[in-house]
């Protein structure tokens, strides 16, 4: 029985504890006043007596929750211990099979967020500068009035619907379908700014842009590369996972990154590289790779396409010339390069300090072809571990909430939507005549890639003639997103001066509630946290977890997908939004959007995990392996936890998902795969297909393209589906077959569904077939500018010009010296408006910062601790303290990205609703970031930009 802890504590006298003596005393007995304890004495008399049960005088029930943390997406577990409705207690759950007990500091505060006081508490509208109370019904009908005259003047793509990685998964799918449902592509989140160019970039090699293996698959690694990534802050419970392979495998750890982060702290080997070098520093260690043909040759010829090529441009990358570029002396790339060869299987790890780069593509596929070449892709202990950022952002990713893809990345293309159309019950053509219908640059809106998050603010300044959409934005979401996230601050602030109007749909007011420098236009919805709802989310290793609501709303919120539902109401077409969909009261039914989901994303497997085997999950955490996440016994015994998808066919076939992507020694039923044949089965006269390789049990024994009816009836195995079957799917393939039945027979005789190719390294249809070197827009080598020159101006990328010489033709090298980066600290998330608003989090950082190396710091005469100006190169400046460190060399200083509530040296607390501005403020970094766009996604470019730093 667990003891209330009022009650038991009654008894004692002031100062003492439980064992009768006060902490004063305590350290009086012992040598720990003295820094040190005594291995003797430490258990006196005092503390040594019988155990005794104690009365419990006041019986309050406890009930215990299970939830998932939502500050990262490693997914730890969490019980949640609730009495009379309040949150109470909470443990980092021992049996859980990711975290198993561990918590970094944001996990360990998260209570905190479901009883915080500063919480947004009602609906507000900025009114003559004043923030005025609301009720739910004003605030919905004026936005929703004010909606629709904007479409009626401007057409749907006038509305910006940004949405959110804190979603849960049913609610980014519903969010997707809502900005579906009211003609528009330009919905969008937060994994445009984190992992976008890892998504093209690895879809585009192997088939699915995702994590191959999982964090506790590290368990199994012998070397490891990090680059790019500070898991030691940003993902600190994975760490686990690679302590244990270093302590169990001897596992060598790499890490390269332009600064040294807790995580080098912990690596056999650290490399500093320049920022901005990624491609030249891979290219290098394949040089010696190659030269001593340390490569998996068999690997290659059997399962990857293209590695010739890369050969040829790799020859142009030898030590020399590595090392000019990227700082590493070409003693260290041999040594790095032999230590990968040396230990296999290993895995590489990156984060957005990979992707967030105008070549960000380039080096997700430069990562990609490493592992490729090392033969380390579908092992366990190989992959490439792409560990992302927001507890549901690959979820969000996955349910489409971007603006080039409808849920389960079925693209733009009249069939992807008429495959959506037969999921949700619709006319095609109702759907079709919700867009414009006008053609801009060669393509209807429908079909055409929206803007980005990215640059929704040139959505909102760009000269309206040059986009390739009726007229510029006017009314923006931001429906759990932090602005300062983004980069290029002065500009976004006359982006919000200009919109007619801004929503917030935020627990907490956040950044663009006050940085606006409006008067009046904007309006606050408070939504819950996701401990006040429940659902699914979906961790970086594609496990599906099952959340469940730990506490009722606090103050006036609701749930987000609530909210959808009351503006899709205002709207008018809440019927078609939820025709699948049961609403008790105003809430729509979790369940009900789980099964509709199931029944529509066959492209990536998300069809098979029902409620029912999501939660039977949740309730057994005890039952899966911490190594292998197989389950042991019960009846989930051999599923994979959390179901991770692909997780084929309907939950009926009960696939037990996959662990590790493209492993060919399981049969495709227990999890196993080839590379996905998505690329044609041939170029050139060149196969694309595998050559003498296939997953155990496969009946083809070889390549193969992926499943249709035609295909079934060329092999004789039509008839193995039911007569329902078959009239579901004649003229289908594995993707569009509603009924499954093509995937439950492919997969029957051994196949995947999506076929058996080959990786490929080539990729004709991008700007740079073979991943290129090519210096950031703002470099501090222009000497490096014409040989690796950036791309040409392009005319209309995702609706808009975008620019890329023009900008790099600017020497700004000698105003702006330093090479200013970013990332993330262990005690702040995101942009910071809900960790910053915790006190426990808050006392660990309270001071925004750029880190200087000293001989710059010495040269300018800062001292540490003194308040400094940071500039950068289009305009924004920032007033931060100074960290003199040797983390950054000369040529580098780092900023962190959480911070805001001041701009320009302006402190603007007062611009907060009263009683929710955060207990820490500070300067945003991207305040001083610049322009700068991957030319595949529109990725932000955040880790290579110039800055000059003075004492203020």
């Amino acid at each position: 029985m667990r003891l209330n802890k009022k009650s038991s504590e009654q008894t004692l006298a002031p100062g003492q504890n439980r064992f009768g003596i006060s902490r004063r005393g305590f350290l009086k007995g012992t040598t720990l006043a003295a820094g040190g304890i005594a291995a003797t004495g430490m258990l006196g008399p005092n503390m040594i007596r019988k155990a005794e049960a104690q009365t419990q005088t006041v019986d309050l029930a406890t009930e215990i929750k299970r939830t998932i943390c939502t500050h990262c997406s490693v997914g730890c577990g969490i019980y949640a211990h609730v009495q009379q409705g309040v949150w109470t207690e909470q443990e980092a759950a021992f049996d859980h099979p990711i975290n198993r007990g561990a918590h970094c500091a944001k996990g360990a505060a998260v209570r905190y967020h479901g009883h915080s006081t500063r919480r947004l508490k009602y609906p507000m509208k900025l009114e003559g500068g004043e923030w005025k109370r609301l009720s739910w019904e004003q605030a919905i009908d004026e936005i929703g009035d004010k909606m629709q005259s904007i479409r009626d003047e401007s057409g749907p793509d006038s509305i910006f619907w940004l949405g959110s990685a804190k979603f849960n998964n049913e609610q980014a799918y519903l969010f997707r379908k809502m900005g579906s449902l009211w003609g528009t592509n330009n919905v969008e989140h937060q994994a445009r700014i984190c992992h976008s160019t890892t998504v093209a970039g690895v879809a585009n090699t192997w088939g699915y842009g995702a994590m191959t293996n999982s964090y506790n698959d590290m368990q199994n690694s012998r070397s490891m590369l990090f680059i790019g990534s500070n898991a030691a802050e940003a993902h600190p419970v994975s760490m686990q996972h690679v302590l244990i392979a270093k302590e169990r495998n001897r596992c060598k750890v790499i890490v390269a990154d332009p600064r040294y982060t807790r995580t080098a702290a912990k690596a056999n080997e650290y490399v500093r590289i320049r920022p901005g070098s990624d491609v030249a520093f891979i290219w290098g260690l394949l040089w010696h790779i190659f030269e001593n043909r340390w490569e998996d040759q068999e690997y290659i010829n059997q399962r990857v396409y293209g590695m010739d090529e890369i050969r040829e441009e790799v020859r142009q990358f030898p030590p020399e010339v590595v090392q000019d570029i990227t700082g590493v002396s070409g003693e260290q790339m041999y040594k790095v390069a032999k230590l990968l060869s040396d230990h296999r299987p290993g895995c590489i790890v990156w984060c957005m300090g990979g992707t967030q780069h105008t070549t960000g593509n380039n080096n997700t596929r430069a990562y990609c072809i490493l592992e490729l070449a090392l033969g380390n892709i579908g092992k366990e202990g190989g992959g490439a571990n792409i560990f992302r950022g927001h507890d549901n952002v690959q979820g969000a990713t996955d349910f489409g909430v971007l603006s080039d893809s409808l849920p389960g990345y079925y693209g733009l293309a009249e069939g992807s939507w008429r495959h959506w159309a037969g999921v949700w019950g619709l006319d095609f053509e109702w759907i079709q005549n919700r867009f414009d219908q006008n053609e801009y640059r060669g393509g209807k809106p429908m079909h055409t890639n929206g803007i980005t998050v990215s640059r929704w603010v040139d959505g909102v300044l760009e000269d309206k003639e040059k986009m390739a959409q009726n007229d510029n934005l006017r009314a923006m979401f931001y429906w759990g997103h932090a602005v300062n996230s983004q980069t290029r601050g002065p500009e976004m602030r006359e982006a919000m001066k200009k919109l007619d109007m801004m929503v917030i749909v935020d627990p907490y007011p956040t950044v663009a509630a006050v940085m606006n420098d409006r008067t009046d236009g904007v309006y606050l919805l408070p939504a819950c946290t996701q401990f006040e709802t429940y659902g699914s989310v979906t961790a970086s290793n594609r496990s599906i977890q099952w959340r469940s609501k730990v506490i009722e709303p606090h103050f006036e919120s609701k749930p987000d997908h609530t909210i959808m539902y009351l503006l899709a109401k205002k709207l008018g077409y809440a019927d078609e939004l939820f025709k699948n969909i049961q609403i008790n009261g105003d809430e729509p039914l979790i369940e009900d959007i789980v099964r509709e989901y199931n029944s529509g994303m066959w492209t990536i497997g998300y069809t098979g995990q029902s409620p029912e085997r999501l939660k039977y999950h949740q309730e057994n955490w005890h039952a899966f392996d911490f190594v292998s996440l197989r389950a042991v016994g019960t009846d989930a015994h051999g599923d994979f936890y959390g179901l991770p998808w692909p997780c084929w066919g309907t939950a009926e076939m009960k696939h037990p998902g996959t662990h590790v992507l493209y492993n060919t020694s399981l049969a495709v039923k227990d999890g196993g795969l080839g590379f996905r044949a998505n690329f044609g089965v041939e170029r050139d006269g060149v196969t694309l297909l595998a050559e003498g390789s296939a997953p155990v049990g496969n009946e083809i024994g070889d390549g193969h393209p992926e499943f249709t009816a035609d295909l079934l009836k060329q092999l004789g195995w039509w008839d193995d589906l039911t007569p329902e079957e078959q009239t579901a799917a004649e003229g289908r393939n594995w993707k569009t077959d509603l009924s499954g039945g093509i995937q439950r027979v492919a997969i029957a005789h051994g196949c995947a569904p999506f076929g058996n190719g080959k990786a490929r390294t080539v990729v004709w249809t991008f700007p740079d077939a073979i991943p290129k070197h090519r210096e950031p827009l703002y470099t501090t080598r222009r000497d490096l500018v014409e040989k690796y020159p950036t791309w040409d101006d392009f005319e209309s990328l995702y609706r808009m010009p975008t620019l890329y010489k023009s900008i790099q033709a600017r020497d700004t090298s000698a105003e702006y010296p330093i090479i200013l980066t970013s990332g993330r600290l262990v005690e702040y998330e995101g942009g910071g408006d809900e960790t910053r608003s915790n006190p426990w989090l808050a006392e660990l950082q309270q001071e925004m910062f750029v880190e200087i190396n000293p001989f710059n710091a010495n040269t300018l005469r800062i001292a540490d601790g003194d308040t400094v100006w940071v500039y950068g190169p289009e305009g924004g400046k920032v007033r931060v303290k100074a960290m003199v460190t040797n983390r950054v060399d000369r040529n580098v200083a780092f900023m962190p990205f959480h911070f805001g509530g001041e701009f320009q040296g302006e402190d603007l607390r007062s611009r907060y609703p009263a009683g929710s501005d955060p207990y820490v403020l500070g300067e945003s970094v991207n305040t001083v970031t610049t322009y700068g766009y991957d030319p595949v996604t529109i990725m932000q470019e955040t880790k290579c930009t110039v800055c000059r730093i003075e004492k203020a």
